[in-house]
């Protein structure tokens, strides 16, 4: 799996992650848990870490931190959750709880969830960075309507990351938001990358061209993740899936990586389905 480079640190993270809305919101018992066992071993097994989550997705911060304390390498993953409340006490007291869910000590990237007061929690992040209780700062939203906030947010705070929605089959964030983060050197994490499955539904029963398979894609969700991962400014994607055979597919990766000019062959396909 290809790294790519955090520009306000220098680090390298792997850019396939796993997002975890709806996926890892299940009851906390053995059987329910097993099958996310076995994604999040995948994930990692394939050279992903990043986990992103958020305390509004019921169960999926406590999930995390019970799947992962059991693992020894636990301290590898990259562990990226949200603040998703209003007023200053309501934020430190959320965040606070979402470190003991996921059971950690520090949390690497913690963000704004659809930037939600984000004027008052970007302080306290601020402050939180600068103890080292978080390594990174980050917003969010889901809706191309609010990419123009996210960049403007992200254009005038010291921010790390933002998150986004983009696929081949919305592609929004390619007419100003990837520029301008890549410009001015922010981080990207793209939600929503398999279009929440509606995209894929449409093709699923298509086969694949044969140049694809040419190039190692087995699969739709391959093919449409390859796309996001062949654009420079994409620096993470976290599909999200609580099966084992769709977490096969999504973090298969290929042993060469194809150039910008096959990524348009990709998309003109797409555009003539």
């Amino acid at each position: 799996m290809i790294n790519r480079i955090i520009p306000s640190s220098g680090e390298q993270i792997p850019i396939l992650g796993m997002g975890t809305w709806k996926t890892f919101d299940v009851p906390l018992l053995p059987d329910a848990m097993k099958p996310l066992t076995e994604v999040l071993s995948i994930m990692h097994q394939s050279g992903g870490t990043v986990i992103d989550s958020s305390p509004m997705y019921g169960n999926a911060e406590t999930t995390i931190g019970l799947l992962t304390s059991g693992i020894p390498t636990h301290h590898n993953f990259f562990y990226a959750t949200k603040v998703w409340t209003t007023g200053k006490e309501d934020g430190i007291r959320q965040m606070n709880d979402s470190f003991s869910r996921m059971k950690r000590d520090t949390i690497d990237l913690m963000q704004i969830h659809n930037l939600t007061d984000w004027k008052t929690h970007i302080k306290t992040l601020s402050d939180w960075k600068a103890e080292g209780k978080i390594r990174y700062i980050g917003i969010t939203h889901y809706t191309d309507a609010m990419h123009e906030e996210l960049e403007h947010v992200f254009s005038s705070e010291a921010i790390d990351f933002v998150q986004f929605n983009y696929s081949i089959f919305s592609r929004h964030a390619e007419q100003r938001l990837l520029k301008a983060a890549a410009d001015q050197g922010i981080a990207t994490m793209i939600n929503r990358p398999l279009g929440e499955g509606r995209g894929l539904s449409k093709i699923a029963h298509l086969k694949l061209p044969h140049w694809a398979k040419e190039n190692e894609i087995e699969s739709w969700s391959q093919f449409v993740l390859l796309y996001l991962t062949l654009h420079p400014a994409v620096t993470v994607i976290i599909p999200a899936t609580g099966n084992p055979l769709h977490a096969r597919e999504n973090y298969h990766t290929s042993n060469s990586m194809p150039d910008f000019a096959f990524r348009k062959k990709m998309l003109d396909y797409i555009n003539q389905l």
